[in-house]
Protein backbone atom coordinates (compact mmCIF):
# COMPACT_ATOMS: atom_id res chain seq x y z
CA UNK A 1 0.00 0.00 0.00
CA UNK A 2 1.02 3.01 -1.13
CA UNK A 3 1.70 5.90 2.19
CA UNK A 4 2.21 9.64 2.45
CA UNK A 5 4.97 11.13 4.15
CA UNK A 6 3.26 13.73 6.63
CA UNK A 7 4.50 16.64 4.88
CA UNK A 8 3.29 15.53 1.14
CA UNK A 9 -0.07 14.41 2.17
CA UNK A 10 -1.86 17.39 0.64
CA UNK A 11 0.58 17.48 -1.84
CA UNK A 12 0.03 14.31 -4.19
CA UNK A 13 -3.33 13.11 -4.20
CA UNK A 14 -5.20 10.17 -6.03
CA UNK A 15 -7.45 10.80 -8.39
CA UNK A 16 -9.49 9.06 -10.93
CA UNK A 17 -6.24 9.40 -13.06
CA UNK A 18 -4.00 8.00 -10.29
CA UNK A 19 -1.27 9.64 -8.08
CA UNK A 20 -1.57 13.26 -9.05
CA UNK A 21 0.49 16.50 -8.26
CA UNK A 22 -2.37 18.24 -5.86
CA UNK A 23 -3.44 21.21 -8.00
CA UNK A 24 -2.27 20.54 -11.38
CA UNK A 25 -3.82 17.69 -13.76
CA UNK A 26 0.20 15.87 -13.98
CA UNK A 27 0.37 12.46 -12.94
CA UNK A 28 3.38 10.76 -10.87
CA UNK A 29 3.35 8.83 -14.05
CA UNK A 30 4.10 11.86 -16.21
CA UNK A 31 7.06 12.53 -13.85
CA UNK A 32 8.15 8.92 -13.64
CA UNK A 33 8.79 9.19 -17.86
CA UNK A 34 11.45 11.75 -17.19
CA UNK A 35 12.49 10.30 -14.25
CA UNK A 36 13.36 7.07 -16.06
CA UNK A 37 15.15 9.20 -18.57
CA UNK A 38 17.48 10.82 -16.24
CA UNK A 39 16.22 14.14 -16.85
CA UNK A 40 17.59 16.53 -14.09
CA UNK A 41 14.37 17.76 -11.70
CA UNK A 42 15.11 21.63 -12.62
CA UNK A 43 14.24 20.40 -16.33
CA UNK A 44 10.92 18.47 -15.20
CA UNK A 45 9.82 21.44 -13.28
CA UNK A 46 10.33 23.61 -16.07
CA UNK A 47 8.65 21.10 -18.40
CA UNK A 48 5.53 20.39 -16.59
CA UNK A 49 5.62 24.13 -14.93
CA UNK A 50 5.56 22.82 -11.14
CA UNK A 51 6.97 24.94 -8.00
CA UNK A 52 10.01 23.90 -6.18
CA UNK A 53 7.82 22.57 -3.49
CA UNK A 54 5.34 20.51 -6.15
CA UNK A 55 8.64 18.82 -7.66
CA UNK A 56 10.03 17.98 -4.78
CA UNK A 57 7.29 16.40 -3.09
CA UNK A 58 6.61 14.60 -6.49
CA UNK A 59 10.95 13.06 -6.18
CA UNK A 60 9.97 12.45 -2.81
CA UNK A 61 7.00 11.07 -3.07
CA UNK A 62 8.47 8.44 -5.93
CA UNK A 63 11.57 7.78 -4.24
CA UNK A 64 9.77 6.73 -0.84
CA UNK A 65 7.51 4.97 -2.81
CA UNK A 66 9.39 3.53 -5.74
CA UNK A 67 8.06 -0.08 -6.13
CA UNK A 68 4.40 0.91 -6.02
CA UNK A 69 4.84 3.91 -8.12
CA UNK A 70 6.96 2.25 -10.86
CA UNK A 71 4.24 -1.06 -10.51
CA UNK A 72 1.58 1.47 -11.30
CA UNK A 73 3.39 3.16 -13.59
CA UNK A 74 3.94 0.35 -15.85
CA UNK A 75 0.11 -0.71 -15.32
CA UNK A 76 -0.34 2.79 -17.14
CA UNK A 77 2.22 1.98 -20.00
CA UNK A 78 0.34 -1.23 -20.81
CA UNK A 79 -2.97 0.59 -20.51
CA UNK A 80 -1.75 3.63 -22.88
CA UNK A 81 -0.02 0.99 -25.08
CA UNK A 82 -3.31 -1.20 -25.21
CA UNK A 83 -5.09 1.49 -26.25
CA UNK A 84 -2.96 3.14 -28.84
CA UNK A 85 -3.21 -0.66 -30.77
CA UNK A 86 -7.03 -0.75 -30.09
CA UNK A 87 -7.35 3.08 -31.85
CA UNK A 88 -4.66 2.35 -34.99
CA UNK A 89 -6.96 -0.69 -35.30
CA UNK A 90 -10.02 1.25 -35.61
CA UNK A 91 -8.83 3.77 -37.94
CA UNK A 92 -6.69 1.58 -39.90
CA UNK A 93 -9.09 2.27 -43.09
CA UNK A 94 -10.25 6.05 -42.77
CA UNK A 95 -6.38 6.73 -42.28
CA UNK A 96 -5.77 4.74 -45.63
CA UNK A 97 -8.92 6.25 -47.19
CA UNK A 98 -7.90 10.04 -46.05
CA UNK A 99 -4.66 9.38 -47.66
CA UNK A 100 -5.90 9.10 -50.83
CA UNK A 101 -7.81 11.86 -50.70
CA UNK A 102 -6.70 15.23 -52.80
CA UNK A 103 -5.19 18.17 -51.08
CA UNK A 104 -7.63 20.52 -50.28
CA UNK A 105 -8.33 23.62 -52.49
CA UNK A 106 -5.24 25.91 -52.21
CA UNK A 107 -2.94 23.72 -50.45
CA UNK A 108 -1.38 21.94 -53.24
CA UNK A 109 2.44 23.07 -52.60
CA UNK A 110 2.38 22.61 -49.25
CA UNK A 111 1.06 18.76 -49.73
CA UNK A 112 3.79 18.67 -52.53
CA UNK A 113 6.38 20.19 -49.89
CA UNK A 114 5.81 17.64 -47.43
CA UNK A 115 5.21 14.52 -49.68
CA UNK A 116 8.84 15.49 -50.54
CA UNK A 117 9.95 16.03 -47.13
CA UNK A 118 8.28 12.79 -46.48
CA UNK A 119 10.34 10.96 -49.06
CA UNK A 120 13.54 12.25 -47.99
CA UNK A 121 13.08 11.07 -44.75
CA UNK A 122 11.71 7.60 -45.80
CA UNK A 123 15.35 7.52 -47.69
CA UNK A 124 17.37 8.87 -45.00
CA UNK A 125 15.91 6.02 -42.57
CA UNK A 126 17.00 3.66 -45.56
CA UNK A 127 20.27 4.58 -45.27
CA UNK A 128 20.63 4.27 -41.85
Amino acid sequence: MITLEPDHQSAIIRTERGLTIAGTRITLYDVMDHVLAEYPPKFIQGLFELTKDQIDAALAYIEANRAEVEAEYQQVIQETEELRQYYEEQNRERVARISTLPPPPGLEAAWEKLRASKARHQLQMKIC
